[in-house]
């Protein structure tokens, strides 16, 4: 599928296929891992098995995510091992795989070259750049907060923040679009991340997993049909189902490490890695508590 898509572009460079993780990292300049410790079938028991204890199952924050960092961090810190064995002195890891703040904390604290990646800011960006009616590129999201755990504070139309007027004419669609109350928007004059409703509206997102089908089930599903899609010849485009997947602009999106704490800021990324956009400093905000909602 790749390899089509390549081709259909007119790329010019050469794929290579390989289960072989020494010859995949051999001389390389940048690895990126996305990889999912167990499965789908281990994901599933991340969003179950908390429900038991009246938890929110989710497989990168609570119990679930720490569960999957449990798995993960000792497979992703082996890959890393080989990296710096046999990849180009200086190579970067890009890190794909959840949860990406602890991942990329631990890759940080083994003395790697790393960064995480996440693509919750850039999503915000095509949202607004959507209800604004312009280009992506003239919008900048100022968002802080650990990873999936943010709150963008400020949002930059040709360096002008415009997010109390957002707020004020498309509250509305902001809310659905984070799944919680335009009041709870209102009160905070920020906009949370969607991950963020396990927090503010914990009981009702627990009685809808209580009742609902478990989104590994979900996922699964999608995946099974994406990769019947990816076998067909005549697919060269990137299918509209694989949007359902999650992860969408991952291809696009770049986020910044501070040099201690793995936090979530807007950056720019050059050779010699991501550099934090310096900022306005802001208020802080009164942040109301769980079951806002």
């Amino acid at each position: 599928m790749a390899a089509r898509m390549l081709e259909r572009q007119g790329y010019r460079g050469e794929l290579t296929l390989t289960d072989d993780l020494d010859r995949a990292v051999d001389g390389a300049d940048f690895v990126l891992i996305q990889i999912r410790v167990g499965g789908q079938e281990a994901r599933l028991h991340d969003e179950t098995i908390p429900l038991a204890c009246g938890c929110i199952g989710q497989e990168t924050t609570g119990a679930g995510g720490f569960a999957k960092a449990m798995r993960t961090v000792p497979v992703v810190l082996g890959i890393a091992e080989r990296v710096r064995a046999g990849a180009a002195p200086g190579a970067w890891i890009v890190d794909f795989t959840n949860p990406v703040g602890i991942v990329t904390r631990a890759l940080l604290d083994a003395g790697h070259r790393a960064i995480g990646l996440c693509n919750v800011a850039i999503g915000f960006q095509r949202t607004f750049a959507g209800l604004l009616g312009v280009e992506p590129p003239r919008v900048v999201v100022d968002q802080v907060g650990l990873n999936h755990l943010t709150w963008v504070r400020g949002v930059l139309l040709d360096g002008v923040d415009i997010l109390p007027s957002l707020l004020e004419e498309h509250g509305d669609a902001l809310a659905d679009n984070v799944e919680l109350p335009r009041r709870l928007l209102d009160e905070l004059g920020a906009v949370p991340s969607y991950y963020l409703r396990y927090f503010y509206a914990h009981d009702a997102v627990l009685r809808e997993q209580l009742d609902g089908t478990p989104r590994a089930e979900v996922v699964g599903c999608i995946e099974h049909e994406l990769l019947d899609l990816y076998r067909d010849p005549t697919v060269v485009e990137r299918p509209a189902l694989l949007m359902q997947r999650g992860g969408a602009y991952y291809s696009e999106a770049a986020l910044g490490l501070a040099d201690d704490d793995v936090v979530e800021v807007p950056a720019r990324v050059g050779r010699d890695g991501a550099v934090a956009v310096a900022l306005a400093q802001r208020p802080a905000t009164r942040r109301p508590g769980p079951d806002l909602a």
